[in-house]
């Protein structure tokens, strides 16, 4: 087969502007959330040969820490770093699985490239994939969140769907898009809002129900290993009640995470939601199935995230490009080959500059922080020894200093005050911006922070950005690097 030169360059370019925007800098932005410490420390605990399940709680499935666990075992990971007891090896810490979710956001660019040319036209492919290459939100996927890790997951189950239409072998494309999906819903639960995408995607391009019931097969077992297992650790009463827990959570407002992905990117938002609204026109079933029920379940959820829209950044991007497309090709013939390349020039230059002022900043005082209690805290191998000093802070650091540096009394979440005694009569404690919005959830930790002193601060460059100012109304979702004060027992 025949691969034309312009082929491979309207690939390449995209490809090289993922590479950029999403491996550039990884630990420099974003700064670090506190659910990336929840995942590294299942991960760390997957590593340590604890299992894929840690504790009690089952929020959500555990492929996550078992994909993260596998991949930086092949590394070496931790041991090959080398760590030492400063800034730049607690940054290395975090690299490595930052740029694991970079690739991953250039293999997403990818499947997106590909499912769009499959679907409409290399134009719209080309346009599509620019737009999520380089758009400021995406940077989202720069984080260690399970929707980085399902996404490639996901976009894989839709392409061998879509495919299935022209090839031969079409049982093999459908049990590859079950098996998938089910490795999605294997990661995080909430991705069932997608099954009738896919499923209408697989009914549609092999027009055999049969075909349809065997890509449910993958589908349905697998995500099963998470119920199955809570039975055979007999954890199935907390299974179910934690399941409540996570739909029954307060509600941030689904308001408020469409202001702020407008703060983020107005562009991409603006682009996108005219891209959906035209093919309600277009009866796009594709653009339709993959946005509306996600939409609907975010509206009708007890508790969303900002970043829960990283599954709906493809769509919105291929939205975008089919609406800009298709609105171009009614211009006048002369001119209407070349519009399109100027738009997607145009859009890739701005989305480019944009993304840059964000990813060539160093936000964080995590690492500093981190590297201080490292240097200040020599407890001795006898965790119970009352003399010892116990560590509380969130995961983001906790997971670094009981799994890389073997340090004891060592809290492994501030929240755990709230059940559980201080196990040692002294405490060094560091107090982040999340941690102070938690205050509020027990006397415990209030009455922690007040009978502590401070010692040392340290804070992060999003103090130095004008958050008002488009593009750093990003940084707005950046502060927990921000200010973090480390204390001590007084």
């Amino acid at each position: 087969m025949n691969i034309k030169p312009t082929s491979i360059i309207f690939i390449a370019i995209p490809l090289l502007l993922a590479a950029f925007t999403h491996l550039w800098n990884p630990v420099g932005f974003p700064d670090i959330f506190y659910d990336e410490g929840i995942y590294m420390t299942r991960a760390m605990h997957v590593i340590s040969g604890e299992g894929p399940q840690t504790g009690y709680f089952h929020d959500h499935p555990f492929f996550g820490q078992l994909f993260l666990a596998g991949t930086l075992s092949l590394t070496g990971y931790p041991n090959s770093l080398n760590p030492t007891a400063d800034a730049n090896s607690v940054q290395m810490l975090y690299l490595v699985p930052r740029v694991l979710m970079g690739i991953l956001a250039v293999v997403d660019t990818f499947l997106i490239y590909k499912i769009s040319e499959r679907r409409y036209s290399k134009n719209v492919a080309l346009m599509a994939s620019v737009l999520f290459a380089v758009m400021p939100i995406t940077w989202f996927t720069r984080r260690i969140l399970l929707d980085s890790i399902l996404l490639p997951f996901l976009l894989s189950s839709i392409l061998f769907a879509v495919y299935a239409k022209d090839y031969q072998n079409k049982k093999l494309l459908v049990m590859l898009s079950g098996i998938f999906f089910g490795i999605t819903l294997f990661t995080k639960e909430t991705m069932f809002t997608m099954i009738p995408l896919v499923a209408i995607l697989v009914f549609q391009n092999t027009k055999n129900r049969k075909m349809l019931g065997m890509w449910f097969i993958p589908v349905i077992l697998i995500p099963l290993i998470w119920l199955i297992q809570s039975i055979q650790t007999d954890q199935f009463h907390y299974w179910v009640n934690d399941i409540l827990i996570q739909v029954h959570r307060q509600n941030n407002n689904f308001v408020n995470i469409l202001e702020n992905f407008f703060n983020f990117d107005p562009v991409l938002l603006i682009l996108g939601l005219a891209g959906v609204s035209y093919t309600v026109l277009k009866r796009d079933s594709m653009i339709l199935l993959w946005f509306v029920p996600s939409l609907v379940f975010l509206l009708s959820m007890g508790y969303v995230q900002y970043f829960y829209w990283i599954p709906l950044l493809p769509i919105l991007s291929i939205a975008a490009a089919k609406f800009i497309m298709d609105i171009t090709a009614k211009t006048k013939e002369d001119v209407r080959h070349k519009i399109p390349y100027v738009i997607i020039t145009c859009i890739g230059i701005f989305g480019l500059t944009m993304t840059s002022f964000l990813i060539t900043s160093n936000v964080s005082g995590q690492y500093d922080a981190a590297a201080y209690v490292l240097q200040n805290v020599h407890n001795r191998n006898i965790s119970s020894d009352k003399n010892n000093t116990t560590i509380v802070s969130s995961a983001v650091y906790s997971w670094i200093f009981t799994y890389v540096y073997h340090m004891t009394d060592v809290l492994p979440d501030y929240r755990t005050l709230l059940f559980h005694p201080m196990p040692t009569n002294h405490v060094l404690l560091v107090a982040d911006l999340h941690f102070k919005s938690n205050l509020n959830s027990g006397k415990q930790l209030q009455d922690l922070y007040n009978n502590t002193i401070m010692i040392k601060k340290f804070k992060g460059g999003v103090l130095d950005a004008d958050l008002g100012k488009y593009p750093f109304t990003n940084m707005a979702a950046n502060y927990e690097g921000s200010e973090i004060e480390i204390r001590q027992s007084k």
